[in-house]
């Protein structure tokens, strides 16, 4: 049975070199690519690949925030997160958004079958990097589960709208994307300052950056 695969990644290097590497085998096959993780939702709730393959720095809307709007759509769908991101933070954010896989970029030509194979399957894929310094149970639940990440802290909608803040748009702008006014953005960002303890937008934009909600480069 062929495995239907869907590519998202903002740059299209990686996606064409990933698209070449999946089409080459007669088993898989790429029914669709997105440059940024809102339009990925989109266009995998009509498609419903068996295997959505998502990378954490995208923009609008992060990897691993599309990968849970992605699970609430449809929790049979197979995720795999790519990341140049090997913390605990990042793997456990990406687990509990409802990714079955988590791949790391500097590994990606090697394992990116092996991963969609195995999420496919409906088993769990860890880096083997990764599985070497987290440990081989790292991806049981009781692992995974029990550390907490600052990110907890925020909705997701606030989660959210902290990306495209840090993403440099403007209130209306945001409100616009969101569907919301550009009031109760501001209401947001307020909440967002005092709930991880920053006074200004170029806060934010620090804490977005250190937690991989917007990429440094």
């Amino acid at each position: 049975m062929t495995i239907r695969i869907f590519l998202a990644d903002d740059h299209a290097v990686v996606r064409q070199g990933l698209r070449a590497l999946l089409d080459a085998d007669p088993e898989i096959e790429v029914v669709g690519e997105s440059a940024d993780g809102r339009d990925a939702v989109r266009q995998v709730k009509q498609l419903k690949p068996d295997v959505t393959i998502l990378d954490v720095a995208m923009p609008e809307l992060n990897g691993i925030e599309a990968a849970l709007k992605i699970h609430e759509i449809d929790p049979g769908i197979g995720i795999v997160v790519l990341s140049m991101y090997s913390t605990r933070e990042h793997v456990v954010r990406a687990l509990r958004a409802g990714a079955s896989g988590y791949l790391l970029k500097e590994s990606a030509v090697v394992e990116v079958i092996d991963a969609v194979r195995e999420v496919s399957r409906g088993r769990k894929y860890l880096s083997a990097k990764l599985t070497e310094e987290l440990g081989d149970g790292f991806l049981q639940t009781e692992n995974a589960a029990s550390i907490a990440t600052p990110l907890e802290r925020l909705s997701g909608r606030e989660r959210e709208i902290l990306q495209l803040v840090a993403e440099g748009k403007t209130s209306a702008e945001i409100g616009r994307d969101l569907f919301i006014s550009p009031k109760t953005v501001d209401t947001y960002r307020s909440r967002l300052m005092a709930k991880i303890g920053v006074e200004d937008v170029a806060g934010l934009v620090r804490f977005a950056m250190q937690h991989g909600i917007v990429s440094g480069g």
